[in-house]
């Protein structure tokens, strides 16, 4: 688990690095490992963790608006994926738990929604119309399930100009980019398999995808940082649906964030330091 969230984290540095038009690692993985540990501790959660950051690469000798816009851009891409893996597991879930009930499977099916995932990513910065289509059918989801005064409309514009911000910021490299991300993705979700293996849990794999993309949408919930409590809930739940004994599902989530919220705080505090040493 230490190892495919060490991996997830090596990915969204690559993000970071390829958002600010670097090819250094150091200052872009103890600022993020540093920011990651303060949006964790203190008030004010991505918003307080995105400042900290922008001020230490400032230090580091980055210019403060591109080190904005370039996390802006990064953290756009991330919340895209996390909003884009349920829709793209749906057919997986819909389909129901294949025969075999093996890890590898849900690995698998990880891999294969990844896939997906890319493919969709790539269409969206290639063309309008993916982007386009989602915004319409927001827009209709939001406008026949809640009563308004006003129906919400211009979703599919702010999507584009959304797409179009973050390709801009990323250049030439988007492609890059978007792999990044997916990375970022997937070796979290191993990381998530290796704590059900641990436990000896034998769950549906078909939802084990689910329970992680329902994790990855309530560590966006801005109440708590990193979605502390939403995230260990909504994830014991989701697992224990998926065939996991309760005790098990409480053991494998406990697991999975030791690994992938607990351990990172105390590597941003040596983050800290030896990035304090190098630029004072």
């Amino acid at each position: 688990m230490p190892a495919f969230e060490a991996a997830s984290f090596t990915c969204l540095w690559q993000l970071d690095r390829i958002a600010l038009r670097t090819r250094g690692w150091f200052a872009v993985a103890s600022s993020q490992l540093s920011a990651n540990a303060v949006g964790r501790i203190v008030p004010g959660g991505g918003a307080t963790s995105t400042a900290f950051a922008v001020r230490m690469l400032h230090r580091a000798g980055v210019d403060r608006g591109q080190a904005a816009a370039a996390f802006a851009a990064s953290t756009g891409l991330q919340i895209a994926t996390a909003l884009a893996l349920p829709l793209l597991a749906l057919p997986a879930i819909l389909g129901g738990s294949p025969v075999s009930h093996s890890l590898a499977t849900a690995a698998y099916l990880g891999v294969g929604a990844l896939v997906l995932l890319v493919a969709a990513g790539a269409a969206a910065f290639v063309t309008d119309a993916p982007l386009a289509l989602a915004g319409r059918a927001l827009e209709w989801l939001l406008n026949a399930t809640v009563k308004r005064r006003r129906h919400v409309a211009g979703v599919a514009q702010e999507l584009l100009h959304d797409r179009d911000f973050i390709r801009g910021t990323l250049g030439e490299r988007w492609r890059a980019a978007l792999l990044a991300a997916a990375g970022t993705t997937a070796f979290d979700y191993l990381a998530l398999l290796c704590a059900l293996r641990a436990v000896g849990a034998d769950p549906r794999p078909s939802l084990v995808l689910l329970a992680y993309a329902a994790a990855e949408l309530l560590s966006l919930i801005p109440l708590t940082p990193g979605g502390l409590g939403f995230v260990e809930a909504g994830l014991v739940g989701t697992l224990t649906l998926a065939g996991v004994p309760a005790p098990l599902a409480l053991a494998a989530t406990l697991f999975y964030r030791l690994a992938s919220f607990w351990l990172p705080i105390p590597s941003g505090g040596i983050a800290y330091l030896l990035f304090r040493r190098r630029y004072g």
